[in-house]
């Protein structure tokens, strides 16, 4: 795979990861919450993908600036991190939502 394709690979999957964590957070407000740990886990399936991308490029790096640092691969970067804070915020507010409806 070149570096183009993973680095389309982080977005792609990172988006999706994001994408499934809002999808997750609408099914809990409406009290489906089958729905979003479904969702979540797809979500973290994902996030596991484009994660999975990073650690390669950046164990192809070895620390050494071997991969060139283009706009698109911090682009990509601001996808992964993006989605992993959009997971973790929407966790808790699941969480709340589930304290409301007990």
């Amino acid at each position: 795979m070149d570096l183009e394709e993973q680095v389309m690979g982080i977005i792609v999957n990172a988006g999706q990861s994001r994408s499934l964590c809002y999808e997750a957070l609408r099914s809990a407000k409406s009290g489906d919450f089958d729905q979003a740990d479904t969702l979540l886990h797809q979500a973290s399936e994902f996030a596991s993908l484009a994660h999975r991308v990073q650690t390669q490029l950046i164990e192809a790096d070895e620390g050494e600036g071997k991969t060139p640092m283009t706009l698109i691969m911090v682009h990509a970067q601001d996808h992964l991190m993006t989605s992993m804070l959009a997971k973790e915020l929407v966790v808790e507010l699941i969480d709340v939502y589930r304290r409301i409806a007990q």
